[in-house]
């Protein structure tokens, strides 16, 4: 009887912290597989992110480096431009990369560096205690906006895929989830075309992955992964943003 089931080589074998439905574990074993495909384990470096996937170093067998909140983006970028044979992605969540770090998201884009950005929108600060983040969608209650965001007080949630699609270094993006299988089979097919488009050379990748929180949106791990599908993707539409080739302005 052939094996056909197997933790990926590039996942560690440590229990996973997260809170029971959460994405994380999900998204981090995709990852796994995909570096064990491309077979690229032994010059990929990741960037963990502040938040609740900070210990993400923990449980991929690559190697790490922590960067300060929010500039995941500029220390790839460092760490790219001094070893370019090295394949190097960030790994960040909403507040992590929409928030403090928005600066150095939209210029690392702008410049069309040639990271992988792998940012995780479960639209509230998860490892906090669930206050509003800049994804939370318009009158979604968080403990910051107890009676649902108003976008008179809180402004609208920034859609990071729309907007970095406006900018022509942003090589490929793309918007997936993990709420079910088909989606985590999508998700899997964009994290490897995002590496793919590294080794490539092709410029700037960014998978952003709808994530279910049970825990912050107070709803049972089956009820979070139906509010994906059902509320989520009404405010952050799936699909292709930007593929290589597109947007380009010629000089």
């Amino acid at each position: 009887m052939s094996k056909v089931f197997s933790r990926p080589e590039s996942l560690l074998d440590t229990p996973l912290h997260y809170c029971p439905g959460c994405g994380h574990s999900i998204i981090h074993r995709l990852i796994a597989e995909v570096i064990d495909e491309l077979q690229i384990r032994e010059r990929a470096i990741l960037v963990p992110p502040a938040g609740c996937a900070v210990l993400a170093y923990n449980y991929l067998d690559v190697d790490a480096i922590e960067a300060a909140h929010g500039r995941a983006s500029a220390v790839a970028t460092g760490l790219k431009r001094l070893r370019p044979d090295c394949v190097v992605f960030t790994y960040q969540g909403d507040g992590d990369l929409a928030a403090i770090g928005i600066a150095e998201s939209i210029h690392a884009a702008n410049r069309s560096e040639k990271i992988t950005v792998i940012y995780v929108n479960n639209a509230v600060y998860g490892m906090t205690g669930g206050q509003m983040a800049p994804t939370t969608m318009i009158g979604q209650k968080t403990t910051t906006t107890p009676f649902g965001r108003d976008v008179d007080q809180a402004g609208y949630p920034i859609l990071i895929c729309e907007m970095l699609s406006q900018l022509p270094g942003a090589t490929y993006l793309e918007r997936t989830s993990v709420h079910d299988a088909k989606h985590i089979l999508r998700t899997r097919k964009a994290i490897k075309r995002a590496f793919e488009v590294q080794l490539a050379g092709q410029g700037f990748s960014l998978v952003e992955v709808l994530s279910p929180c049970p825990t912050n949106w107070h709803l049972t791990p089956a009820e979070a992964h139906r509010h994906v599908p059902e509320q989520m993707v009404k405010t952050f539409r799936l699909g292709v943003f930007r593929e290589p080739g597109d947007g380009r302005v010629s000089c």
